[in-house]
């Protein structure tokens, strides 16, 4: 028999596409909180069927990201401020154990590409790609905990807040206090200081949060 074989393995599914795209809108902020999603136009626009549409508009409601409504159907998902505190909290927790678990294993070619990463960020302008950069920095150290299941928990946390997190560095003195405590973060790694990384981790993420929720109450009046 011959075929022009494809590892279906590699190969994503039109549901992983539909998935992939809508996420990253919503957590860009391209998709606007309380935005309506329309099955038949997300179809046509990615000239496919609804199936794959509904499995990926399933996906994102089980991660938090959209809700069904009544009358209306599937809206970009909000946040309260006390839900906004809540994720931050948790994510200062797990985070600071899991560079904790990191440190250790920390080899040069990781700090160099964390390295690079703080300094991307200390140069970048466009601050359309702050946020970006600044999951690129914390993930190239966290990857080291060899702990998948927590770095999906996290990842999770971020994608429910990061909108958010974009609007704190972009609106507030964020962009310079993360670029101050990112530096502080990598050199307790450089210097195998595990107990000191955590410890700033736990900080950084917590004055994020603080800063984000005062910004917040301001604008939600």
């Amino acid at each position: 028999m011959k075929l022009d074989a494809v590892d279906v393995r590699q190969a994503a599914s039109a549901a992983d596409i539909v998935y992939e795209a809508l996420r990253k809108a919503i957590i860009e902020g391209d998709l606007a909180e309380g935005e309506n999603l329309r099955q038949d136009h997300i179809a046509q626009m990615f000239n496919t069927s609804r199936i794959p549409v509904r499995e990926a508009l399933s996906r994102l409601e089980q991660h938090g990201l959209i809700t069904t409504e009544r009358y209306k159907g599937a809206v970009v998902a909000g946040l309260s401020i006390e839900e906004i505190e809540e994720i931050f909290e948790f994510r200062a927790l797990i985070e600071a154990e899991v560079i904790r678990l990191a440190v250790p294993n920390l080899d040069r070619r990781t700090l160099d590409l964390a390295r690079q990463h703080c300094e991307e960020f200390e140069q970048e302008e466009n601050s359309d790609r702050w946020g970006e950069i600044n999951r690129n920095f914390h993930y190239s150290l966290y990857e080291a905990a060899r702990r998948p299941y927590y770095l999906q928990i996290v990842r999770a946390s971020l994608d429910r807040i990061d909108r958010y997190l974009r609007a704190q560095l972009t609106l507030t003195s964020g962009v310079a206090r993360a670029r101050r405590e990112h530096k502080a973060i990598l050199d307790a790694c450089v210097a195998r200081d595990a107990g000191r990384a955590s410890a700033l981790t736990r900080d950084h993420i917590l004055d994020a949060g603080r800063s984000l929720t005062v910004f917040l109450r301001e604008q939600r009046g």
